[in-house]
């Protein structure tokens, strides 16, 4: 249902009518995204150097970190970032366009694809290290103690232990 205003008034008038219609609700998604988002920025900003997105830098140090002979399998790689292996494979392609990492089927499977960096994007992790790390400090100093805190929440929010007691509609830890 739309939220009424007058047809006069500013838009930023109807903007907040539409608040107004939420009274003191908080929304906890809304507010992790967009820290989410400005830390993203930031974090873009570090590595732009090396035209490269936070996100993208990242995949490369997943798949840097899960490692192995052929590199993590895309379901290995898609559970450790706690996505889909749809969006994945999204977020590859530029990856793979670049030439920074390469698709490589099992061994023993042919239907299952290891991600695996070439030697350009071993180099362009290797050159984001120092700025990514430049980056985080300044987040660290900026935040203090709260850092950790903010990490300790994220850590708990994206587990098990969290989506199971939320299925079950109890506080975490919880019977």
């Amino acid at each position: 249902m739309p939220i009424p205003h007058h047809p006069d008034a500013r838009p930023d008038a109807a903007a907040a009518d539409a608040v107004d219609v939420f009274g003191d609700l908080v929304c906890t998604n809304t507010s992790l995204r967009r820290a989410a988002r400005q830390l993203g920025l930031l974090y873009d900003d570090a590595v732009a150097p090396l035209a490269l997105k936070a996100t993208q830098f990242g995949l490369l140090a997943q798949i840097h970190n899960l490692g192995g002979a052929d590199g993590p399998t895309l379901q290995a790689l898609a559970d450790r970032l706690a996505i889909r292996i749809s969006a994945l494979t999204h977020a590859l392609r530029p990856l793979l366009r670049d030439g920074l990492v390469e698709l490589r089927p099992d061994a023993h499977d042919r239907r299952t694809k290891h991600a695996a960096l070439t030697p350009l994007g071993a180099r362009r992790l290797e050159e984001g290290v120092a700025l990514w790390a430049a980056a985080n400090s300044r987040v660290e100093l900026v935040l203090g103690p709260a850092a950790g805190q903010l990490r300790a929440l994220a850590d708990l929010v994206s587990s098990r232990d969290f989506f199971d007691a939320y299925k079950a509609g109890r506080p975490v830890g919880g019977a």
